[in-house]
């Protein structure tokens, strides 16, 4: 019995010996008499790392370390334990980057030095500068080069403005365009002005991707502790002020905030509630300006422009509204309520211009590179039962290489017998080589050739080479800002162009069946008696 408790105990301790042998930590025990020293596989491995350290890296593992002794009878035993923790490491270091860090670039994140300037403020006597960096126009290379080409811009950015960096400065991806960079030390405004200076220079420098050369410009605002803030939600919020009345100015370059930025701001804002306020109370209108025929002296058209009818009644002019309206994503439906109000109008625009008029209504080329609105869009305007009517205005930029506007929208446009406008042309991206490639009806000549065109011999000229391309390519020719006796006399002897437009003939004028209202009624009120738009006949015999 006694044999056989013994064997069975044997048999434990051999089955216990196994089991601790083949467990995947390390352990090393050795007793202070020295009578008892054992070591299982993995720390037969471990037994040459330093007993100091509780951290050490092998061979390519991560090994925590840890000893405690253990009393045995009058003696003691001291046990190390060795614990393989390469597989959690990487787990916490790519949680760490993926909480601290930007994915596409590799940069802290906002969390990372909003952590990093709280850290900064806290040390004492310190003096360090935050500028909000923001591309300007990178939506516009994300659509015409695409995702992936826009991605690689970001980290080129990233790149070079890292390389740029003190060892105490940090550089955060903070959003889709915007950076962060903390600028630490700084001490002064003039120190903090050639540092910027040299961060803005850098990124107007050309980028070369995939055979592209993309010019890029960034506008800058800087904030600078602790005179903007004490903390980093102040400093950013400054920057960002200051970065947002650079864009509103002259972009690409970099300003630092003062009260008067803030004051700027805070109008802006009460300028974006005002216009959200507007076109969710429909309180905008259209203006019809003539297009004429002044060798006939017809009207043949008319173009429609956008006003704001304040809260005060007063009308505003589009250059006050527009570009803040397609900052803030507002074009699309105001687009789609100027449409509802020509609808709305068309017994008072028949009536004023004649029935067979052509209606000329502008569409921004970001908007025309969409084919899901302008899919909607044109449903719109077929729905008002005079799409042949309709001329689409849009800037040449509409017609560049990538593009989806000429590919997939104009065949939208020829579906429904609607005609396209070439916008102020001659003011973007044309050339004349460029415009065999695009296959409009009408080119609209920019008022900037027109202006004072009987005195400037260079205007004639472009005016005349545009003309002759145009008959070959047979487009139509419009002028706009024709202001003069003199300038019309020059287009009446000079050239065969027939169609003008500007206050010469008439200003635009305002409907009031056009005025959109917040709510609409299915038969409108009677019209007054429409104002008719009157312009001058010339008499000129051609030379």
């Amino acid at each position: 019995m006694t044999n056989n408790n013994h064997n069975v105990e044997r048999h434990v301790n051999d089955e216990l010996h196994t089991l601790v042998d083949e467990l995947p930590i390390g352990i090393t025990a050795v007793s202070t008499s020295g009578l008892f020293n054992y070591t299982n596989k993995a720390g037969v491995v471990h037994s040459g790392l330093p007993a100091d350290q509780e951290i050490v890296e092998l061979e390519g593992r991560v090994l925590q370390i840890a000893q405690v002794t253990v009393p045995i009878g009058a003696d003691e035993c001291h046990v190390k334990l060795s614990y393989d923790i390469t597989e959690q490491r990487q787990l916490e270091d790519d949680l760490y980057r993926r909480a601290y860090f930007d994915e596409l670039t590799g940069l802290p994140n906002r969390s990372m030095i909003e952590r990093t300037v709280a850290a900064v403020t806290d040390a004492e006597n310190a003096s360090f500068a935050l500028a909000f960096i923001d591309l300007d126009h990178f939506k516009d290379v994300n659509d015409y080069y695409g995702h992936t080409i826009a991605d690689q811009l970001l980290t080129k950015i990233a790149d070079r403005l890292s390389a740029e960096l003190r060892p105490s400065d940090m550089l955060a991806r903070v959003g889709g365009d915007e950076f962060v960079l903390l600028l630490s030390p700084a001490t002064n405004a003039d120190e903090i002005a050639l540092l910027v200076q040299k961060f803005s220079s850098r990124l107007k420098q050309p980028f070369f991707i995939d055979g592209y050369e993309i010019l890029t410009s960034a506008s800058i605002g800087v904030s600078i502790y602790p005179d903007n803030g004490a903390s980093f939600e102040e400093l950013y919020s400054k920057a960002d002020q200051a970065m947002y009345d650079v864009k509103n100015g002259a972009r690409g370059s970099a300003q630092l905030f003062d009260s008067n930025t803030d004051k700027a701001s805070n109008e802006r804002m009460k300028l974006e509630q005002r216009l959200r306020l507007a076109v969710r109370d429909q309180r905008l209108c259209c203006a019809y300006q003539a297009k004429v025929d002044f060798r006939s002296d017809e009207i043949v058209g008319i173009e429609v422009l956008l006003r704001w009818r304040d809260e005060y009644g007063d009308i505003q002019p589009p250059g006050d509204f527009v570009t803040l309206a397609v900052e803030l994503g507002l074009m699309d439906e105001i687009t789609l309520l100027v449409l509802s109000e020509i609808a709305a109008a068309r017994n008072s625009i028949d009536e004023a211009f004649g029935p067979e008029v052509s209606i000329s209504i502008n569409v921004a080329a970001r908007q025309a590179d969409k084919p899901d609105f302008m899919r909607s869009f044109l449903e719109a305007i077929v729905a008002t039962g005079m799409a042949k009517r309709f001329i689409i205005e849009v800037t040449e930029e509409a017609f560049l290489q990538k593009s989806k506007f000429q590919a997939e929208v104009l065949p939208m446009i020829r579906n429904i017998g609607a005609r396209v406008s070439i916008d102020d042309f001659g003011t973007g991206y044309s050339s004349l080589s460029a415009l065999a490639d695009i296959t409009a009806d009408e080119i609209k000549v920019d008022r900037s050739f027109i202006t004072d065109i009987h005195l400037r011999p260079r205007s004639q000229s472009v005016l005349k080479a545009i003309e002759s391309l145009a008959d070959a390519l047979d487009m139509s020719i419009i002028v706009e800002g024709v202001e003069t006796f003199e300038e019309l006399l020059y287009l009446q002897a000079s050239t065969r162009i027939r169609l003008a437009q500007g206050y010469y003939f008439a200003k635009p004028i305002v409907l009031e069946k056009a005025v959109m209202k917040s709510e609409r009624t299915n038969e409108l009120r009677k019209p007054a008696e429409p104002t008719r738009v009157e312009h001058k006949r010339v008499n000129y015999s051609r030379s």
